[in-house]
């Protein structure tokens, strides 16, 4: 499925659609080449929120981008909650649908948090089978992101990177990766950034994550609530690097800023995949 994740469409620097901007967006139509939806905010097959979407759908293309799939979870995964998935895919037409390599559900509970796993194996066994399942569900691309942890199991038998890579490998979906996950985690457990990034197989990343982090005493937090620090921009500048010019997403969800303040990320983002086109245009 991986060669159908190329959307002509879906390219450069997007933005993270939130209710705080619908008003500015309706209003002026800005020069947005396209939007991540949050999924779960629009399952319900009626309001205000879908109606909006629905508009703003008229006029750019989207991605959707969700946190209930709980992946890799030992519950069985949630039949209904897959059906509205791609009941609102076949209303709104995505290119793609994305979610996190975690859990977030146990014994039907749910968490707000999206949990780390271990890295293992068996674990990949797992998941993988679960992707075959939701792909032939959706029958729409699916790719899954790196996500931020604060904790890690002392029975991981490989890397986080060789973890993802056998994972993508074996069931065919794409990778989001976050920048500011690998970097906040880099932090928190105590490698490098850098080794990440180039640790990850270059053909199965087809999108990017931008955000920013609170700091605590002793860890990075990812809030999504702050203006993107300078050394994740290093990093993602590492990352244009070695993937090329991937569409890219600023995410922004807490103390959401007015509607240029979150367009002026996306213009730095922007300018650093312009060089990095121009730079390979120039080679070739």
């Amino acid at each position: 499925m991986s060669q159908s994740l190329i959307h002509p469409r879906i390219q450069d620097a997007g933005v993270g659609l939130r209710s705080q901007h619908y008003a500015s967006i309706l209003a002026n139509l800005p020069s947005v080449p396209w939007f991540e939806v949050l999924s779960d905010n629009y399952l319900d097959d009626y309001g205000p929120p879908l109606q909006k979407l629905e508009v703003i759908r008229q006029h750019y293309p989207v991605v959707m981008h969700g946190v209930g799939l709980s992946i890799g979870s030992s519950d069985p995964l949630n039949k209904d909650y897959l059906n509205r998935i791609k009941a609102l895919a076949e209303r709104i037409d995505p290119a793609w649908i994305s979610d996190h390599i975690c859990w977030t559900s146990h014994n039907h509970r749910y968490s707000h948090e999206l949990l780390p796993l271990p890295y293992t194996e068996a674990v990949i066994n797992h998941i993988v089978a679960r992707i075959q399942t939701v792909q032939d569900c959706l029958k729409r691309p699916l790719l899954l992101e790196n996500i931020s942890s604060y904790l890690r199991f002392n029975l991981s038998e490989m890397s986080e990177p060789e973890f993802i890579n056998s994972i993508a490998t074996r069931s065919g979906c794409g990778i989001l990766l976050d920048i500011n996950n690998i970097y906040v985690n880099s932090h928190n457990h105590g490698f490098k950034a850098e080794d990440y990034v180039q640790a990850i197989q270059v053909k199965a990343v087809k999108q990017f994550h931008l955000a920013g982090y609170e700091k605590t005493a002793h860890l990075l937090v990812d809030t999504h609530g702050a203006a993107i620090f300078p050394e994740v921009w290093q990093l993602y500048q590492l990352a244009l690097n070695r993937f090329g010019p991937i569409p890219t997403c600023i995410e922004w969800d807490n103390h959401v800023p007015d509607w240029g303040s979150l367009l002026a990320e996306t213009h730095k983002a922007q300018a650093m995949l312009d060089a990095i086109v121009k730079a390979e245009a120039l080679c070739n």
